[in-house]
């Protein structure tokens, strides 16, 4: 599934150009990776050398594979979304 649009991806050779064929989007990003993980050392749970910056964008990474859960990936922003509510009722604003 597109992380950007939410549309799936039926698409299953996902190289470094592939775009999600409805919204365009860049398909070989951490953003659309099993082992994307927020929070982790470079936001990956692999054991990547280099930062990758922008999350995104197409990237070299060899480890990638497209996310078989994309359930698990929209509950890190809602669970982002959640704790920004929190923070921001706590301090009033």
């Amino acid at each position: 599934m597109c992380r950007k649009c939410g549309k799936e991806i039926t698409e299953t050779n996902i190289t470094r150009s592939s775009a999600c064929p409805f919204c365009g989007a860049d398909l070989h990003s951490c953003i659309n990776c099993k082992f994307y993980s927020p929070g982790s050392h470079y936001d990956c749970h692999e054991t990547i050398e280099e930062l990758v910056k922008d999350k995104e964008h197409s990237n070299f990474c060899d480890f990638f594979k497209l996310n078989p859960n994309p359930a698990g990936a929209d509950s890190t922003q809602k669970k982002s979304a959640d704790a920004k509510a929190a923070f921001n009722a706590l301090f009033g604003e």
